[in-house]
């Protein structure tokens, strides 16, 4: 079995290529639900989404997450009864929203839910969310404390970070199976997500860092910063608020106690010498995914530097 760590569009575009090369039902994907929010009374998953919305291949691409094809007429009445539409739920995806809401009061699980959603969407790999207790990633700002989802959305991610806080992190323990695809794993890949808001909240949880450090299973990550920036999102404003250089480098150094190998992006491979300092083993390629033939290369290179290819 292969296990990953994901969040958001990065995560999603390597699985698609992931899946070309292993199995389906040889990957379990541990994902981030910090980002997950409230909103219109429904309880709203977005990395959990737009996961399994791009492997069912209904994603709208263009976008970068909801349904392709998707109309917003509940948003717009929801405009004219003066609510606050700032995150764009597509009239398709509402009802992803509605039944995992309706499920969740009926007293399921967020981890039961999720199987269940990927048995109806035709998926073989086990998606795991991080926690079925409520985890909420906040950013400390100058103008307050906020969702993370209300500063990346509605305020365009335009506010100074001065901290991030993983709130219930302390008390909330990891989904079932997730410690157990950790050590039963082949190799670990960290997916090319932003360190702080996506893996951070991921090894924010009891025992998850520990696990990773216990494994006998190689760990692999995978740049999401190329020259100096993230390829999508926000995360050099993040790491700048915690007082880290937006690099490469740095999210090496995030994960240094529990990593094996380092996919470093051919841009930088001034930092190479940098990150084996840490005592990593570095591969340097070209991980940005334009196309399919991308994210299958990108794949196959994580999966034969930790030898299984």
């Amino acid at each position: 079995m292969i296990t990953v760590l994901a969040g958001g569009v990065g995560a999603a575009r390597f699985l698609q290529g992931l899946t070309k090369v292993v199995p389906e039902n040889e990957i379990a994907v541990i994902v981030n639900s910090g980002d997950d929010i409230e909103l219109h009374g429904l309880s709203i998953c977005p990395d959990l989404d737009i996961i399994m919305y791009t492997l069912a291949e209904i994603v709208d691409e263009e976008r970068s997450w909801g349904i392709r094809g998707d109309t917003f007429h509940c948003l717009e009445t929801l405009k004219k009864y003066g609510c606050e539409t700032w995150f764009k739920l597509g009239d398709r995806d509402l009802a992803t929203h509605i039944y995992r809401t309706q499920l969740l009061k009926n007293g399921q699980t967020l981890s039961e839910i999720t199987r269940r959603f990927c048995q109806l969407l035709g998926l073989k790999l086990k998606i795991l969310p991080m926690s079925d207790e409520k985890v909420e990633t906040k950013i400390v700002t100058d103008s307050g404390t906020m969702h993370f989802q209300e500063y990346l959305v509605k305020r365009g991610a335009q506010d100074r970070v001065n901290d991030v806080i993983f709130e219930g992190a302390e008390k909330a323990k990891p989904a079932p199976d997730v410690i157990s695809s950790i050590f039963d794993a082949e190799a670990i890949i960290i997916c090319p997500s932003n360190p702080v808001v996506s893996i951070g909240t991921i090894l924010s949880l009891k025992n998850v860092r520990g696990a990773l450090k216990e494994t006998k299973a190689k760990v692999v990550a995978i740049t999401p910063i190329v020259g100096g920036a993230p390829v999508k999102g926000p995360a050099d404003r993040l790491m700048q608020g915690l007082r880290l250089e937006a690099s490469a480098y740095s999210v090496a150094h995030l994960y240094r106690d529990f990593l094996d190998v380092f996919v470093l992006d051919q841009l930088d491979r001034m930092e190479k010498k940098r990150i084996e300092g840490l005592g990593l083993q570095v591969i340097t390629t070209n991980t940005l995914m334009k196309s399919l033939e991308d994210k299958v290369r990108l794949a196959e290179t994580a999966l034969k530097s930790v030898g299984l290819r």
